[in-house]
């Protein structure tokens, strides 16, 4: 059963990170958005949960078809929880690697790194379990939260900020994250797209870390058009990778013009990206519910038996028409019987009822003749008897 937190009905789980629980969830106008409830010790953290509340705004601000925008917040009440844009699709560490054509890969990317940092956002956990991919093109989640919820306790806790062999050399030695740190999880992550292997190898965190520091990352398989870029980004000096703006330009991303940020606008406009529009349906009533059923076996029974009696009275027609005749007339009684109860049941489906059980006598009456004229009487008692079978062993089994 569904649950409603503020104005959003919650409608199913869709999975957990450091930070919070994500729900499917339908906003006031009947649109799918994504939910995420932040953890109990996320939210214990007042500092923490106070410089969220900070950056919300800014994150609001981010826009664009590669980014789930943040729509709106709410962390001043006992389940604080952010809603952004629901992309329907899988995590990029959920699909096959390499991916065959890793281009529109690499610009979605490019553009949706360019679009937080004009926004003055840094993501900081960028890696391929927050790209989802949706038909093909690539968005990424859960920018800002990281960073904004980068503190001692929360940390100490049990959130994991950022993920070795995406996070930049200078985080794990313990310096800032800056728009920089971001460049190197985008190579990263596309590196990992590109050639179907982690760049910096498997193992514990902190070799995969150690290796991240000292060594170069392991970009065989690459296309030759991104190896030279993706060396750049995973450079180990920050100042030696290009910015979100010379990437776009070398891969030849044209950044639209982004409009200055409107809440209302916000609001309106994004859930055309990639948010469906789901209403759910009104729950039946159990009475309903339980007379359509009724009806649907009526029916059954109805066309079965209809079948089963014309079979008979055909094969019966020419040796023994009487017994035909009285077969089929024992059937329009018993059918006229059943519609007379229909006329003054008080069902839902009671014009239904009469309509099939006349349309039954019709139909039952026309099979018989139709069936007396094309076969011959043994054909037709072999029918009918291997319909008698099939009948007791339908009964039995059921």
């Amino acid at each position: 059963m569904s649950e409603h937190l503020g104005p959003y009905q919650l409608l199913s789980r869709l999975g957990s990170g450091g930070f919070g629980e994500v729900h499917l969830a339908l906003d006031p106008d009947g649109r799918t958005v994504a939910v995420k409830v932040l953890h109990p010790h996320v939210v214990a953290d007042g500092g923490a949960l106070a410089r969220l509340s900070r950056e919300v705004e800014t994150m609001r601000r981010v826009g664009g078809p590669h980014v789930a925008e943040v729509l709106d917040a709410s962390l001043d009440v006992a389940r604080p929880y952010l809603v952004t844009r629901y992309v329907q699709g899988r995590p990029l560490s959920a699909v096959p690697v390499p991916v065959a054509d890793v281009r529109p890969l690499a610009t979605g990317l490019a553009d949706a790194l360019l679009a937080m940092h004009e926004a003055g956002v840094v993501h900081r956990d960028l890696k391929p379990a927050n790209v989802m991919m949706a038909d093909g093109v690539p968005v990424v989640i859960d920018f800002g939260i990281a960073s904004a919820l980068d503190s001692l306790s929360v940390t100490a806790s049990g959130a994991v900020v950022g993920t070795p062999g995406y996070l930049a050399p200078e985080v794990l030695e313990g310096g800032d994250a800056g728009p920089e740190a971001d460049v190197f999880s985008f190579g990263a992550t596309l590196a990992y797209a590109a050639t179907g292997r982690q760049p910096y190898g498997q193992g514990p965190a902190s070799a995969v870390a150690y290796r991240v520091v000292h060594h170069e990352p392991d970009l065989d398989g690459a296309p030759g058009w991104l190896e030279p870029l993706l060396r750049e980004c995973l450079a180990v000096d920050p100042a030696a990778r290009p910015t979100a703006a010379r990437i776009c330009e070398r891969l030849g991303v044209e950044a639209p013009p982004r409009p200055r940020f409107s809440r209302r606008r916000a609001a309106r406009d994004v859930h055309h990206l990639s948010t469906r529009e789901m209403r759910l349906p009104a729950k039946e009533p159990a009475e309903v519910a339980r007379a359509r059923h009724r009806e649907r076996v009526r029916r059954r029974w109805l066309i079965g038996s209809g079948l089963f009696v014309s079979l008979l009275a055909a094969a019966a027609r020419e040796p023994l028409p009487e017994v035909a005749l009285f077969l089929l007339a024992a059937f329009t009684l018993v059918v006229v019987i059943d519609a007379g109860f229909g006329l003054y049941a008080r069902g839902p489906f009671r014009k239904g009822r009469i309509v099939a059980d006349f349309a039954g006598i019709a139909g039952a009456l026309g099979l018989s003749v139709a069936l007396s004229t094309l076969f011959s009487t043994p054909v037709l008692a072999l029918f009918a008897g291997t319909a008698l079978v099939v009948g007791v062993v339908f009964l039995l089994s059921a």
